[in-house]
């Protein structure tokens, strides 16, 4: 989301505004330390006109370049199209969107 905002040149308070959110609370949301609902998300997905999937694609691609970087076994076999194992897999399970998140910031 920052990484959004800052290309559109925008203030924390420019996007809160057109989101309906505080300054604070995006912020939070971008750092990671909000757990925010999706109805949240969308309207800050909303307010830097983007759609949802497009969102959800940039942090996507986000966790894969990250995962490459550190060599992980999920990134190879994301880039290799083969499914990781179930050890990895299991691992790799998201239970809340703010770590996610904070690192497409």
């Amino acid at each position: 989301m920052r990484r959004l905002r800052h290309d559109r040149g925008e203030t924390l308070s420019d996007t809160a505004k057109r989101a309906g959110v505080s300054p604070q609370y995006l912020s939070e949301m971008e750092r990671g330390s909000k757990d925010p609902s999706s109805e949240m998300i969308e309207a800050v997905a909303g307010a830097l006109e983007v759609t949802l999937l497009d969102l959800t694609l940039a942090v996507t691609e986000a966790l894969r370049v990250g995962e490459a970087r550190s060599g992980s076994v999920a990134a190879v076999s994301v880039i290799s199209g083969s499914p990781a194992p179930r050890s990895v897999a299991r691992s790799a399970r998201l239970t809340s969107l703010a770590p996610v998140l904070a690192l497409a910031a």
